[in-house]
Order: C-alpha cells, then sequence, then structure tokens
C-alpha cells in the first residue's frame, strides 16, 4: 500500500502546480503550494502514508464535520434542521446570495459558512469557550490525539480578515436564525477552523465515520449511528461545496475539503483517508489531492457507487 501511495504522490504531485494556496486569510498565504501528502488508517487500525504527511495544516472547514456531529448530539436533528437546510449548493462557500433569496433565509447545508456558522451557535454551551471546548473535544477523541491545539496566528488572522463571515453571521441573527450573541458564536467558529492538524489525525476522524462512528482503536462507539449517517450523507452531496457532484462522480467517497488544503475522505466499512495540498483549485479545494483521491479511488475501487 505503501508503494502505491508513493508512486500516486509523485504521479499527481505536478497539479500542485496549476492551484494557488488561499490569501484571504493572510496566515494561510505562508503555506508551502508544493506540499502533497496522505495519510491512511484502515479499520484494522493499519496506516500507510506517503509524500509531505508531516505538513501541519489548520483544519478550517472540515472542522464544519466535527462542528454538525456536535451540533445534532447536543441539539438533536430536528432543530438542526429546523435552522439549516440540507441541500447542495452550486454558489461559493462564502456566499450569502442564497440567505437573501431563499423564502426561509436558513443556509443551504452545513458545510457553507453561512450553515456552519449556524450548527456552531446551536453547539452546547453558555458561551464561545464552552461551545469550542466542546467540539474541540470531540475533534480530539475521534483523532485520538488530546495534543490538538488553536494555531493562535491563524485564529488572529481568521478573526482580523472574516468581514464576510460576520456580514453572514450578522445577517442571519437579523433572520432569527442564530439567537446567541455573534461575536461569541463567531470566535467559537473562527478558532476551530484554526485547529492545527496533520493527515495522520484527520484519517483517523474519518475512519470513525467509517467504522459507523466507533473508534476502530478502542471499539468505543463515539457518534450515534443515525448522526454518522447523516454526517456522510451530507459529505456526499455538499462536502466540496459546488464541485461536490463532480467530486461524487470522479472518486465516489462522502468527504470534506478545507482552505487549509486538507481534503478527510470516508470509505464506509473499509477505511479513514486524509490528504493534504495547499494549492487549490477555483472551488477552493485542493487540487493535487483531488488527482491523488482520483488515482487511489480508481486503484482500490473505493467508490460506494
Amino acid at each position: 500500500m505503501e508503494k502505491l501511495l508513493k508512486i500516486v504522490i509523485e504521479n499527481n504531485r505536478s497539479w500542485t502546480k496549476h492551484g494557488k494556496v488561499a490569501s484571504y486569510i493572510p496566515e494561510l498565504a505562508k503555506a508551502n503550494p508544493n506540499a502533497l501528502g496522505i495519510h491512511i488508517f484502515d479499520l484494522d487500525c493499519n496506516e500507510f502514508c506517503a509524500g509531505d504527511y508531516k505538513t501541519a495544516f489548520t483544519i478550517q472547514s472540515v472542522s464544519k464535520v466535527i462542528i454538525l456531529i456536535c451540533a445534532l448530539m447536543d441539539k438533536g436533528k430536528e432543530t438542526v434542521f429546523s435552522k439549516v437546510g440540507t441541500e447542495p449548493s452550486s454558489d461559493p462557500f462564502n456566499s450569502i446570495i442564497k440567505l437573501e433569496t431563499r423564502h426561509s433565509h436558513k443556509p443551504l447545508n452545513p458545510f457553507i459558512n453561512a450553515g456552519a456558522i449556524v450548527c456552531t451557535s446551536l453547539v452546547a454551551g453558555d458561551n464561545g469557550i464552552e461551545k469550542f471546548e466542546r467540539v474541540l473535544g470531540m475533534m480530539k477523541k475521534m483523532a485520538d490525539n488530546p495534543t490538538i491545539q488553536v494555531n493562535f496566528n491563524v485564529y488572529q488572522s481568521e478573526k482580523l480578515t472574516g468581514n464576510t463571515n460576520r456580514a453572514i453571521a450578522y445577517y442571519l441573527k437579523g433572520a432569527n436564525i442564530i439567537e446567541r450573541d455573534v461575536e461569541d458564536v463567531l470566535d467559537a467558529y473562527f478558532k476551530l477552523c484554526s485547529v492545527e492538524v496533520t493527515v495522520k489525525d484527520m484519517a483517523r476522524i474519518a475512519s470513525v465515520i467509517a467504522n459507523g462512528g466507533i473508534a476502530p482503536w478502542s471499539k468505543k462507539r463515539l457518534l450515534p449511528q443515525k448522526v454518522n449517517q447523516i454526517v456522510q450523507a451530507l459529505m456526499m452531496t455538499c462536502g466540496l461545496y459546488d464541485a461536490s457532484g463532480e467530486f461524487a462522480v470522479n472518486i465516489g467517497a462522502p468527504s470534506k475539503s478545507g482552505v487549509g488544503g486538507c481534503i478527510l475522505s470516508v470509505v464506509p466499512k473499509r477505511m479513514g483517508i486524509a490528504v493534504v495540498g495547499p494549492a487549490l483549485d477555483e472551488s477552493g479545494n485542493s487540487i493535487g489531492g483531488k488527482k491523488v483521491l482520483e488515482e487511489i479511488s480508481e486503484k482500490l475501487n473505493l467508490s460506494i457507487f
């Protein structure tokens, strides 16, 4: 497997030259655009890695998966989906257009910024600090890594430049979708996007979802089965923003991307996969990471379809 992964990484490394690192958050612009790495964690606890797998990066929008998990566990399906929809979006991840034009004003799904901010407001906790700690605690459990922490330089950068997210959040407050203090919710959201991880952490998180919500290493249930099903369905249909349909056709695994360059992929009943490649395509997804997953999916027959 490792030999295969090394070949696949080298086959696709040239794709990184066709993308650009995220620069709208100044700290993210410092990432190495040529980095490309992968880690696989299967349900027998075998681990395989290749390329720049030791590269640390901030979780960014992949955090939306764990935010949704916590919101569903804390408030239940009915409450969560009374505030946020379950439909794919054809717009960019930070778009505000549909909030105004939809009759309900609900964000289309939990994986665009508007939906994730709403879900953050629904996580258990009386304030932003408690909400942040609740989600961070779940990240640590799912990654089996108690040392995961925030990259405070990225957090400060996100907070200083997050004006579009502020506009989205205040609009949602005005539409009575968010009931909590907006700045409190945003602070938790910015911190959660700024948690620093590696592909090893993310592959383990993916393996829990692949194993029906049960940690492969301890056999302990971390997520209710129904929550696990909902999360996978939304990852499949909405996880790569306006490129989700193309990704389903070419890779066929429930996945979630982030502008830090990570794509987390779940192969149900088989393995969790995470790739990192900070050079992004026009949709904000890792351009090299997508190509790596496409080749691996074809060679290992990973599509769920």
